[in-house]
């Protein structure tokens, strides 16, 4: 069995569709090959999905006032709105996008902006951002107070205002992976990129900078992308990428099988400039 990325947060609208495709595709119950209970539940899935977007709106009309409200949001708005969109317009993509995802690399301190104009499109790079400096060392995190940046695969769950390092985007660590592959009792939390320059496990940025990543980060959410992706790499899984990695941990194999594991996502990506759906494995293997 393969688990998806959002484990334990599928939305009720998707959850209902995939409920009618099912009953729809392979008849598990026998009253469904009756036309009208058929056609009942998909006036339901469609009324509760519509129901859902209005909600929606609603939900991300509240977030954009809320978000703005804060005097630190509002001036990093203004200050870097248009800058962004002349930036995706070099791409030629559309700004607001609500198709955008970050990529990192902790050894050359790196993060990517990546965006695209719709599911059928390839990712474009944005912008390149530089981190402050990241703590530990490479490889991912497996327990409270490691100092590990983790790895892995991980998408925007919160938005913090009033941060006390300026502005800060939460991500979903610990992950299924984290989980099952960590200390399961104390894998460590409250994994950010923010602002202040200064970290303890987290991705740290000037203040300019998680300004800038912040502003393209809540018109993506408004825009309509529930989960902003986040992926953290060790290194570029390129020659050199690979051979700095078998001269510094060359006995560690639980390092290199895992890197292994990600590096398919990393190829991938590379090739199409697409990502693949985030899925685990019932032990918390990335099932590529």
């Amino acid at each position: 069995m393969l688990l998806p990325f959002f484990y334990f947060k599928i939305p009720l609208k998707i959850y209902l569709i995939s409920l009618y495709s099912n009953f729809y595709s392979h008849h598990y119950f026998s009253f469904m090959n009756n036309n009208f209970v058929r056609s009942m539940l998909l006036c339901f899935v469609i009324s509760i999905s519509t129901f859902s977007a209005y909600g929606q709106d609603e939900d991300m009309e509240t977030f954009r006032n809320f978000q703005l409200s804060f005097t630190r949001v509002s001036d990093a708005y203004s200050k870097f709105n248009d800058s962004l969109k002349k930036d995706f317009k070099k791409q030629g993509v559309t700004y607001p996008c609500k198709d955008i995802f970050l990529r990192v690399f902790k050894s050359q301190n790196e993060m990517e902006l990546w965006a695209r104009n719709d599911e059928n499109g390839d990712y474009k790079l944005i912008k390149n951002y530089r981190i402050c400096a990241l703590s530990g060392i490479l490889g991912p995190k497996r327990f409270e107070g490691d100092r590990q940046v983790p790895e892995g695969f991980y998408f925007i769950e919160d938005f913090n205002p009033k941060s006390d390092y300026y502005l800060s985007l939460l991500l979903n660590y610990p992950n299924y992976s984290d989980i099952k592959m960590s200390n399961n009792q104390k894998p460590g939390g409250d994994i950010y990129i923010h602002g202040g320059c200064v970290t303890v496990g987290c991705m740290p940025m000037t203040d300019d900078v998680i300004q800038e990543i912040y502003v393209a980060c809540m018109n993506a959410k408004i825009s309509g992308e529930a989960y902003i992706p986040v992926q953290i790499y060790p290194v570029r899984f390129n020659k050199t990428g690979l051979n700095f990695l078998g001269k510094s941990y060359p006995q560690d194999m639980n390092k290199q099988k895992f890197w292994v594991n990600l590096k398919e996502n990393y190829d991938y990506f590379e090739k199409y400039h697409r990502l693949l759906p985030v899925m685990y494995t019932p032990d918390g293997t990335y099932a590529n």
